[in-house]
């Protein structure tokens, strides 16, 4: 029964690796992720070169060329296969660039032993896989060694386990070079049946695997989802006293927009992420509305935190960039609460939005005798051009920030303040310039 490669116990492995194959190249297309990709690859190579054991005698020209080098193709596929699985671009950064150069190495010998067969004949590609496979099977022991010790992750157990479990059988087969066909037929059984074992067991435990995987995903998702539901009845709670609040209603409403469009795109955890950041920066705005004033630090990091929401809004994103002079006491320093997100806020939807290419908001805080002064530059289009294509009810309601430049002047009686927007745009460079200055103390 196991000399007979036409046997039921080696068709069925044979037709089980196919099944797979087709199996997880059909997931591969339906999420394109490349790990089910390199596997699906992975099993195609050796159901391909199994099929050398049964196929009639006008292919067996064929598979001397392809014995060798369709186990190098299968074996890089493995290799990549391992490399997404385990994540080692993460996990193992230097040792992955092993993992490169192994895969560019496997696809050249691919290439050599169709070369050595087309001029050397195959017992020469024989003799070469004796040099070959030691080297590689050594490689692959060092390599479970350093991904067993460095990845903390069942996982990464499992697929040691799965994949010496093939190479020692596999090596089992390989003492037929040396020993030769007969040492194993008078034991009953074909050599290649403990590659075809070590096949069928190594692919089940990575199917096994790959299960557990997209059960976690799945859980994430779920777990996702429950704490978006929990976000978003936060948000609602939140909802009424934020409008009363002092942040511009105009942003809220694109805030809950965008959350609306990653909701519709599925992009969950980006939903998640934008609304834990969004709810603690209301929190932060509610908690500071009480006062009539705020220290600068804590403005400073209301904005940071504002800018961080944009910055997942706008397509692209954009560089904010923080200047800040070490000889200002940023603790006692008092400004009216947001003073700041007004500007920053017309620098990005009436500015850098507006621009192609990079965008850069840069905000620089330091001290000019006895006076604090601000300034915000962004390379957006201009505040001429804006103007221009501004509508005019628009431009009335944000682009002055009329409001806050009020309140600065209220806290300082007017002594000392100073605020200009300046176009600094001329001839390919474009952008504006607001300066806000007030006194120290």
């Amino acid at each position: 029964m196991l000399l007979d490669f036409h046997s039921e116990i080696f068709s069925w492995i044979r037709g089980g690796l196919f099944v797979l194959f087709v199996y997880h190249f059909l997931i591969f297309f339906q999420n394109r992720s490349k790990l089910y990709l390199y596997y699906s690859l992975y099993l195609l190579a050796l159901s391909i070169y199994f099929l050398q054991d049964i196929v009639s005698v006008n292919f067996k020209e064929i598979y001397l060329y392809l014995n060798f080098s369709i186990q190098f193709l299968a074996y890089a596929a493995y290799v990549e296969f391992a490399r997404d699985l385990l994540d080692t671009r993460t996990h193992l950064l230097r040792w992955d660039k092993y993992f490169e150069i192994e895969i560019k190495v496997l696809l050249a010998l691919a290439v050599i032993f169709v070369s050595i067969q087309f001029f050397f004949g195959y017992d020469f590609q024989i003799k070469a896989f004796t040099i070959v496979a030691p080297l590689l099977t050594v490689f692959t022991l060092i390599s479970y060694y350093i991904i067993y010790t460095r990845i903390d992750d069942n996982s990464a157990r499992y697929f040691i386990f799965g994949s010496l479990i093939y190479v020692v059988l596999a090596n089992i087969s390989f003492i037929e070079v040396f020993t030769g066909l007969e040492f194993f037929t008078d034991l009953g059984v074909q050599p290649m049946f403990f590659v075809y074992l070590g096949a069928i067991l190594q692919c089940i435990i990575f199917s096994v695997i790959l299960g557990f995987i997209i059960k976690r995903i799945e859980q994430k998702s779920k777990n996702a989802e429950v704490r978006l539901a929990v976000k978003l009845k936060e948000m609602e709670e939140l909802k009424m006293t934020a409008l009363q609040s002092q942040m511009n209603p105009h942003f809220l409403f694109n805030s809950l927009n965008s959350i609306n469009n990653f909701v519709i795109k599925n992009e969950v955890e980006k939903a998640s992420d934008y609304i834990t950041k969004f709810s603690k920066l209301i929190r932060v705005i509610l908690n500071s509305s009480s006062s009539t004033t705020s220290t600068l630090s804590d403005e400073l990091g209301i904005l940071a935190l504002y800018v961080k929401l944009e910055q997942m809004r706008v397509t692209g994103g954009f560089n904010y960039i923080v200047n800040i002079d070490k000889n200002l006491n940023l603790d006692k320093i008092k400004v009216p609460p947001l003073f700041l997100q007004p500007f920053i806020e017309n620098s990005i939807w009436h500015g850098i939005m507006k621009k192609k290419g990079e965008k850069t908001i840069e905000l620089t805080v330091k001290k000019v005798q006895n006076n604090v002064l601000c300034t915000i530059l962004d390379n957006g289009i201009g505040i001429n051009k804006t103007k221009t294509i501004t509508p005019l009810s628009e431009r009335r309601k944000f682009f002055g920030a009329s409001a806050t430049e009020n309140r600065i002047r209220i806290l300082y009686k007017n002594k000392d303040v100073h605020i200009e927007t300046k176009d600094i745009s001329s001839g390919e460079k474009t952008g504006t310039l607001v300066s806000i200055s007030f006194p120290i103390s």
